[in-house]
């Protein structure tokens, strides 16, 4: 059976790649400019190439003369200038898009996609990336590097098998509308036959130190309850949340902090993973708090596999 190939721009831990490799796509590159996430990628796709590298420095042709050319090219470029969570982005939503330096890799990932030319590309992102006129000038850059027909599919994680709530927008030259998952998994589920932390020869299930002082709060509360609240550019917004065992979590964030259920101590990054779906064989690099951003910042593992199972029907039809 023919494999078709993947590059992964803005790789990061390999989320997104971890869906496309299950469905059976070859993993030929990842891009990535933080070495401890490129490590981690590298790690887990030994198979595939990886360039640690600022991708505004990295032209399409020296792609292309490295791996061949790609049939699909995925990625997520950084949300922060784009995410309501972020109370300093820019007011101006195309300023976002043309101003702001991280905002620009938007445009060099469309860049990259108008040289390889892929028969499929599915650029990850937040919903606020299509506000006031930022989803117009998006379709206008991709028509002007050879992409008229643009979906800005917006997809929930929970609806595919994923334990925890996240609402993200996946830009494509293909309508995206994967089967849904029955049910949704709740926390318990996830993460409920874990042994206690450290005490098994589980990657990244190590112990989260805490002072007596948070301790003892976080002690005090309840399911749904956070620690911490803070505003962003829309909401408030919390951390350090105890889970509630019979529900889905929330968005799982490079931030994010949440309490277990029942016992009083904070969730282990392996924790945070089953959250997002990743196997336990899939490994996290870096000091704890690199790792945590890894995982908060990745494509959820089963929602990549439904977008890869869409992109591979058509490809094969």
């Amino acid at each position: 059976m023919q494999k078709f190939r993947v590059i992964d721009l803005f790789c990061g831990a390999g989320g997104f790649s971890r869906g496309f490799k299950d469905v059976g796509f070859e993993i030929v590159l990842g891009v990535d400019n933080f070495s401890p996430a490129a490590l981690t990628f590298s790690k887990n796709f030994p198979e595939a190439k990886v360039i640690v590298e600022d991708i505004k420095n990295i032209r399409g042709v020296d792609l292309e003369a490295l791996v061949g050319t790609p049939d699909v090219i995925i990625g997520g470029p950084p949300c922060e200038p784009y995410t309501g969570a972020n109370p300093r982005r820019m007011k101006d939503p195309l300023d976002r898009l043309y101003v702001d330096p991280v905002g620009r890799l938007v445009l060099h990932y469309i860049r990259l996609v108008g040289d390889l030319q892929p028969c499929f590309f599915v650029m990850e992102n937040v919903p606020g990336i299509m506000e006031n006129g930022l989803r117009e000038a998006i379709q206008n850059e991709l028509a002007r590097v050879g992409y008229k027909e643009i979906y800005f599919n917006k997809l929930y994680a929970e609806d595919y098998c994923t334990p925890s709530h996240r609402l993200r927008v996946f830009i494509s030259n293909i309508k995206l509308k994967p089967k849904k998952c029955k049910g949704r998994i709740p926390v318990i589920e996830a993460i409920g036959d874990l042994p206690e932390p450290g005490s098994a020869h589980i990657p990244n299930h190590e112990p989260v130190p805490l002072s007596r002082r948070k301790l003892k709060k976080i002690s005090k509360l309840k399911w749904g309850e956070a620690l911490i609240k803070y505003r962003g550019a829309k909401r408030l917004h919390g951390n350090f949340i105890r889970l509630h065992p019979y529900r889905i979590a929330p968005t799982v964030m490079g931030s994010s902090r949440f309490v277990h259920p029942f016992e009083d101590r904070l969730l282990t990054v392996r924790e945070h993973a089953r959250l997002m779906g990743f196997p336990d064989d899939h490994v996290f690099l870096g000091g704890r708090d690199v790792q945590f951003n890894e995982v908060g910042e990745a494509v959820p593992v089963p929602l990549a596999r439904s977008i890869a199972r869409e992109i591979l029907r058509n490809l094969e039809s």
